[in-house]
């Protein structure tokens, strides 16, 4: 109803500016030398318009000549969309659904009807990838790293391709490309962190280490490939501070202290590492400097006065003892440790010496030394530094296991 009334009230006006025209009259004269023209003033106007429509319709249909070829590749463009679209669709199916052959052939029509685009390579490579064809998804994925807007889509496919076939300094190269390209990826930090493991280099996988990663070992271990030795200590003092429980970063700490003239400091060191962790080797460096039996006995109950009931505190207390003929001293911390169900096969093997330190070759101590012996058999092993994932034994501590390769699962235990 309301575009009627409009209708209405536009033709009324247009019958009112007509019928005005009409009532106007008047001529319009134009004079060129001796040639006169009248017009009268109405039929001018009329012959106005109808000139500029005139020439409006032939710009127009200029213009639409110009731009009929254009179009006609546009309408061809969209309609090879639609068709790349609907073979790209079916493409990702057989993607989906596990068919190798059907997905190559159908993304090679989509290339033929779209182009290189950024998504038909990637589908491109995944197809070769999933046919097996490796060489050709890494043309696929070296064209994407060429491209500015998909380079590392392209480089993450190339590292992903380095990692399976091992060649680790190649996929370190990538991964390097690929933080240049897009800095600070987390996938990317994760595959880099296990790269540097992979290839030992372990000031950066220090540097990449996750939170929850011990540094401890890693810092270590990077301190043994420092060349620079002043870099080399404060990678050893991080070691320790990371953490004081670890062994092999007390003892690296406490020898660079030693060194460098700083005794004190380094007994410290040894003293915080062992009540954090009582180890063995931290006891041989405690008491190296100690010659007489007896200092050493007071040396040990210095190192072990903050835990002073642990086992491995105990067993070196009585290894002292014994070594310094206080026997009834040995025997008292021997029969605690066992007392405790905490004792190895070395509180054993300690009261078979102790047996035959006290009472010599005598029936009684042979009887002794029987009974400690069977315990000894039964008893649970010694601690070694061993690795977790294949279980072989180590005589010292390695940040990679030399049997199965696996990096940081060497732990005392």
């Amino acid at each position: 109803m309301r575009r009627a009334l409009w209708l209405l009230l536009v033709c009324a006006l247009t019958v009112g500016i007509a019928w005005g025209l009409m009532r106007l009259g008047g001529v319009v004269e134009l004079r060129v030398g001796d040639m006169f023209i009248g017009v009268s003033l109405p039929v001018l106007l009329i012959a106005l318009v109808v000139l500029f429509l005139v020439l409006h319709l032939l710009i127009v249909g200029t213009r639409s000549l110009i731009h009929w070829p254009a179009r006609i590749r546009a309408r061809r463009a969209e309609k090879r969309r639609v068709q790349g679209e609907a073979v790209l669709t079916r493409a990702l199916v057989s993607l989906a659904a596990g068919s190798a052959d059907a997905a190559r052939s159908e993304v090679k029509r989509a290339r033929a009807l779209l182009g290189d685009t950024p998504q038909l390579l990637l589908l491109t490579a995944e197809a070769e990838r999933m046919a097996g064809r490796e060489d050709a998804a890494a043309e696929a994925f070296q064209a994407l790293a060429k491209r500015e807007d998909a380079r590392f889509i392209g480089l993450r496919g190339l590292l992903r391709q380095a990692i399976q076939r091992r060649d680790w300094e190649a996929a370190k190269a990538l991964a390097r490309e690929a933080e240049a390209a897009h800095p600070g990826a987390a996938w990317l930090r994760e595959e880099r962190a296990v790269l540097a493991l992979r290839t030992e280099d372990w000031r950066e996988a220090l540097a990449l280490a996750a939170p929850q990663t011990p540094r401890a070992p890693l810092a270590l271990a990077a301190a043994g490939q420092e060349p620079d030795a002043a870099r080399a200590a404060e990678l050893e003092r991080e070691a320790f501070q990371a953490d004081p429980g670890f062994a092999p970063a007390v003892l690296a700490h406490a020898a660079r202290l030693n060194a460098s003239g700083n005794g004190r400091r380094a007994k410290s060191v040894l003293e915080q590492g062992w009540a954090a962790a009582p180890h063995p080797d931290i006891a041989t460096a405690y008491l190296a400097d100690e010659v007489e039996k007896l200092a050493r006995v007071k040396a040990a109950e210095t190192l072990v006065h903050r835990n002073r009931t642990h086992a491995e505190s105990r067993l070196l207390l009585a290894r002292c003892a014994l070594e310094a003929g206080l026997t009834g001293r040995a025997r008292s911390e021997l029969e605690a440790l066992v007392a405790s169900g905490e004792a190895d096969a070395r509180a054993y093997l300690l009261l078979v010496e102790l047996e035959q330190a006290e009472q010599g070759d005598t029936a009684l101590a042979r009887a002794a030394e029987a009974k400690w012996l069977r315990a000894a058999t039964s008893a649970r092993p010694e601690p070694r530094w061993r690795c977790a994932q294949c279980g072989k034994a180590h005589a010292r501590w390695h940040p990679v296991c030399d049997a199965c390769g696996t990096s940081g699962r060497i732990s005392w235990g």
